[in-house]
């Protein structure tokens, strides 16, 4: 294998390695379970994760001039569906040389390695009667299906879905569940966090707060970081994970079509 040939990454250390142990890398490679590929060239990563929150995620990392033909290997070898996801710039410098690629779409990535910080005040008069945050059995599913179809039917997390490990939740004092979020696509080393929800009637007591919390600490507990995905224009959501101590990454990811070729972009050699 020449110095400018991708080479295979065949292990969750040697991706960790090669990726200066990158958060969104690290998650993107599941611990290399079955059907996740990566390579690397050069100063770039790539991980091919099948189903990664619900898609077929292609992480990428590293300078644009490894990253692009990297990317172009990896597609090649993973084949369409594939979906290039880094850091906005990179990702959207990537897309441009690929023909075929759509517009990236920007988002953030969040992450945290300690357990969220007290709650800077009290808890709200009105939310007295709410319960603890606690993890759910699977008697709830239909709870929270209904929950998330009210509260966030965008909600790539749902129950029964592969890798939706378990979801934690709030009950009123009625017994009502109120709030939900869940441990879905976490890694060995990077616990994800997804289908925060909360009933539009409980809002503003707090609630997702503290189920958020809650599922925050257990996933740094277990993995030793926990990460999550927002969409840049959920500012009230943004505010509510730094106050838990998440710092903010932004990031693009961008679709191909079912027959995209190489397009003629140069960015240079690596």
């Amino acid at each position: 294998m020449t110095a400018g040939s991708p080479r295979p990454l065949a292990s969750a250390a040697e991706v960790a390695e090669a990726g200066e142990d990158d958060d969104l890398i690290v998650w993107a490679a599941q611990g290399m379970r079955p059907g996740v590929r990566a390579w690397a060239l050069g100063d770039a990563v790539a991980v091919a994760s099948p189903g990664a929150s619900r898609r077929d995620r292609l992480a990428v990392r590293g300078s644009a001039a490894c990253a692009l033909p990297l990317v172009r290997h990896a597609l090649a070898e993973a084949g369409p569906t594939y979906r290039p996801l880094g850091d906005a710039e990179l990702v959207r410098a990537v897309s441009a040389g690929v023909e075929g690629m759509t517009e990236a779409v920007g988002f953030s990535w969040m992450v945290t390695r300690s357990a969220p910080p007290p709650p800077p005040s009290p808890p709200r008069p009105e939310s007295a009667g709410d319960g603890a945050a606690g993890w759910l059995g699977p008697d709830a599913d239909p709870e929270i299906a209904a929950l998330l179809a009210g509260a966030n039917p965008s909600s790539y997390a749902v129950p029964g879905i592969d890798r939706v490990s378990r979801w934690a939740g709030v009950r009123d004092a009625s017994g009502a569940l109120v709030a939900v979020a869940a441990d879905a696509w976490s890694a060995p080393t990077v616990g994800l966090m997804a289908g925060v929800a909360t009933a539009a009637p409980a809002r503003g007591r707090g609630l997702a707060e503290l189920v958020c919390r809650f599922v925050t600490r257990a996933l740094v507990a277990e993995h030793g970081r926990a990460a999550l995905m927002v969409d840049d224009r959920n500012d009230s959501a943004i505010r509510l994970y730094e106050r838990l101590g998440y710092t903010r990454r932004r990031v693009a990811a961008s679709t191909r079509g079912e027959r995209a070729t190489m397009g003629s972009l140069s960015i240079g050699g690596c």
